[in-house]
């Protein structure tokens, strides 16, 4: 009888157990997401931005703009969310802004999570609206995006990459019927496409030039979406909503002493304001696991 009850209060417990769990969950889960899939004694998540202000990151624009504003006012701050274009007027011209960490990093998984506003602005305003992770920032040029890796936030594109003045390694397939959209001209656009499916390794990436990428897998929802990129030496992976839809290796940047591409593993991280309303939130990074591939 003594083992009947024994086992009853432990079931009794690991239920009660559960339902903290869920209601923990269901209380914070919209503001801060929990560390999943890590030991108590594993690496934790260290926030990058506190949700109060910018400390620990500068503000800039990625060229500059006819009038005398200061890159702060296309970012607010409410309710341990970023805003950009807050109180700028739909449809009207605005430059392309950005936030950009202080500090380097290198062999990391970085979260971000975004979601849409309404308001679109010229040059692009009868497109899809545009925003971007870029990550291992090396160099950041006179009114221009600072130079890295793009991990696209587009509308139905999220997961693309831009090799912004940087050079990557993946495996592709072509589909020549549709452009790049690169500044240098009409290219043949690329497919991440595994080695499994008919990817065939490829070197893309020009200095002072943007070539595209496409995702494998449009995994975007409506409201609130995660991205994750994990940064592992030179390679990348990005992870949108938890599938994975990008995987990149060789990543260099361009060495302007030696006139030549070398190894890129470390750099600063950026958000993109690019003629959209978006609000980001849940900013933050952690050290790799042997699970993280």
């Amino acid at each position: 009888m003594r083992d009947v009850q024994q086992q009853r209060a432990s079931a009794n417990a690991r239920f009660r157990n559960v339902r903290l769990l869920l209601l923990g969950l269901a209380l914070g889960g919209c503001s801060t997401m929990p560390d999943l899939g890590l030991s108590s004694d594993g690496p934790k998540w260290v926030t990058l931005f506190n949700g109060k202000n910018f400390d620990g990151w500068n503000l800039g624009y990625a060229a500059k703009p006819q009038d005398s504003r200061p890159s702060s006012v296309m970012f607010e701050i409410k309710g341990g969310v970023i805003h950009t274009y807050p109180h700028e007027v739909d449809g009207t011209t605005q430059p392309n802004a950005y936030i950009q960490t202080k500090n380097d990093y290198g062999d990391y998984v970085v979260h971000v999570e975004y979601r849409w506003g309404i308001k679109k602005f010229k040059p692009r305003y009868g497109q899809v609206r545009d925003a971007g992770l870029v990550f291992h920032n090396y160099e950041n040029p006179v009114n221009n995006w600072p130079h890295g890796v793009e991990c696209q936030i587009e509308e139905g594109d999220t997961g693309d990459t831009w090799t912004i003045s940087s050079q990557v390694q993946t495996t592709v397939t072509t589909d020549p019927d549709q452009p790049s959209n690169a500044p240098s001209g009409a290219q043949p656009i690329v497919v991440y496409t595994s080695p499994e499916k008919g990817g065939q390794l490829a070197t893309i990436g020009k200095y002072m030039d943007f070539i595209r990428i496409r995702h494998s897998i449009m995994n975007e929802v409506e409201g609130w979406n995660t991205v994750e990129v994990i940064a592992r030496g030179d390679t990348a992976t990005y992870v949108v909503n938890g599938v994975v839809n990008m995987r990149l290796t060789g990543l260099k940047k361009w060495d302007a002493a030696t006139a030549s591409w070398v190894r890129l593993d470390r750099g600063k991280i950026l958000l993109q304001a690019e003629d959209s309303e978006v609000y980001y939130r849940n900013i933050r990074i952690r050290p790799l696991t042997d699970a993280d591939k």
